[in-house]
């Protein structure tokens, strides 16, 4: 029997059992026939099923698509908690080997579950509760959880909730987890084929996690269906991991091939997936645990985001962004001092860049390693640099380049200390981030221009700095007011969402009692820094790169790199969002045909942020031809809906990409992008129901009747308008 049909039975007799017993119900074990009383859930979507003894989740199924997740009930599992002992970190409470104090049904829509003094693998009884309460309302499941801890241990980790048997729809069908990465959505196979990511030999099973202070959500799905499962925490409280662990392991380690049989050398195949709340909840604390959302769809990927986007508009506020930072416009990204000294550009000299600009259009200059100790030097200091000029030549060359109507955006990195720097020695130390075991985290700084420095030899090692501190908070403001009383219009934060992988402050010496989550501690940062510029400026730019999504409503241009790979998820869940892109060539087409295709701003940037505008013509005469393009068809192609490639299908011959915007008055327009790089493609667009169309080009940007195929040179684009 293949698991399609056995799913199919096991869906059936699953909710003809349910319709005949209520609240308790009984499945038959796939292999042991065993009966389990269990408490259920149910409405036209999903079927959700706990054990009355244990409280694990045994059976789930969508019945909407007869997708049995869970399939076997002797594999559901409830909780685990991580509770170090002194001599032994390595203690768990398995919740499987638990019974549940309290597992009721307490509403047609709400089940509760209690477990009280569990006993720990290595250290005896726990004295805790756990209390869950799910509910599922119009078919998405949601999971709270609140731990009382009662013991004198730090309980680390709790994972909740748990699926012991997460299947696939049928054996032949694959399936993917996907996440937000810097604006992007990134995926990874995890059935028929599982590599491991986490642990290299240090764990059981092969191991993969999806962090949240990348991103908050990952989605579980096949091509044409999936489950969203998101961790809805506004205020970013601490760290959760979405974890996948494949048992007991895959066939070999070469394909990385899932075992096709429910049972391996006797042990049990099955995909475990659990979600692990990082707490360091300390003894007599009570933590209500972030909520984690299940909620199924039909569609592909970008059918999961818009479960994210209706999540997203119950807190995203409007940003204040200056209305120049909205339009069509341009950027010239300026590095005038690296790590190494090499005082390219000086102060009084800037102004001739800033000319430059305003002749070819460009609005906006990035200024990098204008502050003592160049390109990450120096950081968190933002004064400026002898070397390079005097505070005064800085503030003049910046006021005359802005008059030409050319805003000066001067580059920061707040996060970090450099370790070679007096104001690290004498000041900076006490406010770094320590691990648990008090000692200080650093990272290796980056490798720039000389043949020392690439080789790693005299990098400016840099401290990981504790923005939960409100004293480290307030350094970094008066550090920020610099850039106000320079009279820059804005400042982008680089690596504002990285914290060079650390996570924790466990110093009990900053204020607060750790450990302290550095990503909760960067809204309040921003908070202090945009209060600051609001008495200034009520209309400095906020720009980071790559901010993650719950940073954009203070972060409001975000700066990335793209290609042609990419899956642009930011820009679909908001498509108006400022953001900017790298275009580096000397003949960018490709570079450049992808910011029009996904409605980026361009960023020039040619010898790695270190030249002229002039430097690369080739690429900034056909950068003008797009952004001319986009002021005159701005209805379509910058104040529309971006759609992704929804809503419109493209064939042809050959590498392309291609992007679907709406306007408001509803019609559409495609770009079509020829990525190959020495022959034309012929590529014919479908819209349902499409009225008159045309074609417009950046190189021909008048509007001409669009008729069967369009021949779309090597490097180029072409835009189809639907017209009223």
């Amino acid at each position: 029997m293949d698991r399609r049909t056995f799913n199919n039975l096991v869906g059936a007799a699953a909710m003809a059992a349910i319709s005949e017993r209520g609240d308790l119900g009984a499945q038959s074990s796939a292999t042991a026939g065993a009966v389990r009383p269990e408490v259920v859930l149910e409405d036209q979507e999903l079927l959700v099923a706990f054990d009355a003894k244990s409280g694990a989740l045994t059976r789930m199924i969508r019945k909407s698509t007869n997708w049995v997740v869970q399939r076997r009930p002797q594999l559901g599992v409830s909780f685990r908690l991580l509770v170090p002992l002194p001599h032994r970190r390595a203690n768990f409470v398995l919740g499987q080997k638990q019974t549940a104090a309290k597992v009721e049904k307490v509403s047609p829509t709400e089940v509760r579950i209690v477990w009280k003094d569990p006993v720990s693998e290595h250290g005896g009884v726990v004295p805790l509760s756990l209390t869950a309460t799910v509910t599922l309302t119009k078919g998405v499941l949601t999971f709270n959880a609140t731990l009382v801890n009662n013991s004198s241990h730090t309980i680390e980790t709790v994972d909740y909730p748990c699926f012991g048997d997460f299947t696939s729809p049928a054996p032949d069908t694959p399936m993917y987890t996907e996440r937000l990465w810097v604006g992007a959505l990134n995926a990874e196979e995890i059935y028929p084929h599982f590599s491991n990511a986490k642990g290299y030999w240090g764990v059981l099973y092969p191991t993969k996690t999806i962090e949240s202070n990348v991103s908050q959500f990952c989605l579980i799905r096949t091509s044409d269906q999936g489950f969203y499962v998101g961790m809805h925490d506004t205020a970013i409280r601490y760290l959760l991991h979405f974890t996948f662990e494949q048992h007991p392991g895959t066939v070999d380690w070469v394909a990385n091939a899932v075992p096709r049989q429910d049972e391996i050398s006797g042990f049990p195949v099955h995909l475990e997936f659990r979600t692990c709340h990082f707490l360091f909840a300390p003894p007599a604390a009570q933590v209500a645990l972030a909520p984690v959302v299940l909620h199924p769809y039909d569609g592909d990927w970008h059918a999961g985001l818009d479960v994210y986007k209706q999540w997203r508009a119950t807190w995203f506020g409007k940003p204040q962004t200056p209305a120049w930072a909205r339009d069509v416009h341009s950027w010239l990204q300026l590095q005038i001092d690296g790590a190494e000294q090499d005082y390219r550009v000086r102060y009084r000299d800037l102004v001739k860049y800033g000319e430059e600009c305003a002749e070819n259009g460009v609005a906006a200059i990035q200024l990098v390693g204008w502050n003592r100790g160049g390109q990450d030097g120096g950081d968190p200091s933002l004064d400026t640099d002898p070397a390079l000029g005097t505070w005064q030549e800085l503030h003049d060359s910046i006021a005359r380049i802005q008059a030409k109507g050319v805003r000066i955006i001067l580059f920061g990195k707040p996060i970090f200390a450099d370790m070679s720097t007096d104001f690290y020695r004498q000041e900076l130390y006490k406010y770094e981030a320590i691990d648990m075991w008090g000692n200080k985290y650093e990272s290796n700084g980056y490798s720039y221009t000389t043949p020392t420095q690439l080789a790693g030899i005299n990098n400016r090692r840099r401290a990981i700095m504790d923005v939960c501190s409100r004293a480290y908070r307030d350094i970094a403001t008066r550090e920020f007011e610099k850039t106000l009383a320079l009279g820059a219009a804005g400042w982008l934060f680089d690596e504002v969402m990285q914290h060079n992988g650390v996570l924790y402050n466990f110093s009990p010496d900053h204020g607060y009692t750790p450990p302290g989550y550095l990503f909760s501690g960067d809204i309040p940062l921003v908070r202090q820094f945009r209060a600051a510029a609001a008495k200034v400026n009520p209309d400095f730019l906020f720009s980071g790169e790559g901010p993650g999504d719950w940073l954009m409503p203070y972060y409001t241009l975000g700066y990335y790199r793209i290609g042609p790979g990419t899956r642009h998820a930011l820009r679909y869940i908001d498509p108006q969002a400022p953001l900017m892109a790298a275009v580096r060539g000397f003949d960018a087409r490709d570079e450049i045909n992808l910011t029009l295709a996904y409605r980026y701003i361009i960023s020039y940037e040619p010898f790695n942020f270190k030249g002229h505008v002039t430097d690369f013509p080739l690429t900034l005469a056909y950068g003008k031809r797009v952004d001319a393009l986009r002021r005159r068809y701005r209805e379509y192609l910058w104040d529309a809906d971006f759609r992704d490639t929804l809503g419109a299908t493209v064939t042809g011959e050959g590498n392309y990409r291609y992007s679907v915007f709406v306007a408001k008055s509803g019609k559409r327009a495609v770009v079509v992008v020829n990525l190959e790089q020495g022959k034309a493609i012929a590529a014919k667009v479908a819209l349902p129901d499409a009225g008159r169309l045309v074609t417009v080009t950046p190189e021909k940007p008048d509007a001409a009747p669009a008729a069967g195929a369009l021949n779309i040179p090597a490097r180029s684009a072409a835009v189809f308008l639907e017209l009223p």
